[in-house]
């Protein structure tokens, strides 16, 4: 991440105005504490950041404003940064429905504590008893919009097409031939076409995605929703090997290829269902305006920005920090989960100015940029931390922190000063959890 070498510090006339702003929170394991959140019911799409992957209160707040939205403001998709395939499954479970086509187990693949814990399992058992007396085409879904499952997302495009068309089957087992060598690893696909002279597999998966766009009329007649998980799926394979083929160009081409695919499918959620009202959770990274941070700077866009964009203020975008206290992280990629001590936010970082209200829990909401005072302290460019599903304590100022303008980057801001890491879920089902629940392994 970008850091410039000289940078504003927190001044008291921030601290004072972020003071007079920020309106106090209960927990959020409290039942009064989406109140504050009603306001932005009149939204059509909601973005829910985190300022890290493994953080109790972000899973909790989010699962509250979401349950508000869903129950007084009619909103009925649920769109996560998770993978299609996986987060299918829990679809499956909230909606009552059967299983779909997998190669897998849901969710066992690093990071695999992101999605199983126990924050998202209460989650979903309270959407499966929201929807249980609701006619399917009233019931909220839960989606994926991630770009990582290469494998399972071949078996499901071949698998929907064996019961219906076997000799179609056959012809997708063919296509996506080229691919399935390098389906468990597909990272070494990329850099077979990007630096060993491999012939690529564009050609190949844009045709099977197009046999399906063209029979589209005649098997949405047949089920609609089975064939929508199928092209979504075969779309999925698509932007997957454009996505490991650009991991050797260059990480802003790269980021900028799964960040568009999370929109492109957020665009075909919004477009399947009638009066469609979206949740999105995902990382503060991805549902921030890139366009207000350094990783625009630097070329980079996401989900948040494209939104943003395409919705104006149909739109909020909501970010999450916090100071201290501890998270769920690894030490590097693909390694064991640990729990792990979060540093004391740096003194001038937008963390920092929080904490220095002396406020243990906030909303603070700019949205319409009403609050002129307010939106002029948030535009200077100072640093905002960043903890993905790796955390380096060590090296915490390189690895985690970017510059951003807070004003141009969200809508609103919750502040949580101390936070605690998820709970995740072993292997074996969770206590009490009915058969049908996913991570039931």
């Amino acid at each position: 991440m970008t850091v410039h070498a000289r940078l504003p510090q927190v001044s008291a006339e921030l601290t004072d105005i972020l003071r007079a702003n920020a309106e106090n929170l209960p927990s959020p394991d409290a039942p009064d504490f989406a109140d504050l959140f009603e306001r932005f019911g009149d939204a059509r799409i909601v973005m829910l950041g985190e300022a890290t992957h493994g953080t109790h209160e972000f899973y909790a707040a989010r699962a509250q404003i979401t349950r508000r939205l869903i129950e007084r403001h009619g909103f009925n998709i649920v769109a996560v940064e998770g993978d299609w395939p996986d987060i299918a499954q829990i679809d499956d479970y909230v909606r009552h429905g059967s299983a779909r086509p997998r190669s897998g187990e849901a969710f066992v693949r690093f990071p695999t504590w992101m999605w199983r814990n126990q924050e998202v399992l209460a989650f979903a058992d309270w959407l499966r008893g929201h929807n249980a007396n609701l006619p399917e085409d009233a019931q909220t879904s839960m989606r994926g919009l991630d770009v990582y499952s290469l494998r399972e997302s071949i078996h499901a495009v071949i698998a929907y097409l064996g019961e219906r068309y076997p000799d179609e089957a056959e012809e997708a087992r063919r296509s996506y031939g080229c691919l399935t060598p390098w389906q468990d690893e597909p990272q070494r696909y990329g850099h077979a076409v990007e630096r060993g002279g491999l012939a690529d597999c564009e050609g190949a998966v844009l045709a099977q995605l197009q046999d399906l766009l063209d029979r589209r009329m005649d098997l949405i007649a047949h089920d609609g929703e089975s064939y929508f998980d199928a092209e979504q799926n075969a779309r999925i394979v698509r932007a997957a090997e454009a996505y490991y083929r650009s991991m050797y160009r260059g990480a802003v081409e790269s980021w900028n290829l799964r960040d568009r695919h999370m929109f492109d499918t957020l665009q075909a959620l919004m477009a399947h269902r009638k009066d469609a009202r979206a949740v999105i959770w995902a990382h503060n990274s991805h549902v921030g305006d890139a366009s207000a941070t350094a990783m625009g700077w630097q070329g980079e866009f996401n989900i948040g920005e494209l939104v943003r964009t395409a919705y104006g203020e149909q739109a909020v975008l909501i970010g999450f920090g916090t100071d201290r206290g501890t998270v769920a992280a690894a030490s590097d990629w693909g390694g064991p989960m640990e729990v792990k001590k979060v540093r004391p936010a740096r003194d001038d970082s937008w963390e920092g100015a929080f904490r220095r209200t002396g406020l243990a829990r906030s909303l603070t909401d700019w949205r319409g940029r009403r609050k002129r005072e307010l939106v002029s302290a948030l535009s200077a460019s100072l640093l905002g931390r960043a903890i993905g599903v790796v955390y380096r304590p060590e090296t915490e100022f390189l690895s985690h922190y970017f510059e951003a303008v807070l004003a141009d980057q969200f809508d609103a801001f919750v502040w949580f000063e101390e936070t605690r890491a998820v709970t995740p879920l072993g292997r074996e089902r969770p206590h009490g959890a009915p058969e049908t629940w996913p991570f039931g392994l």
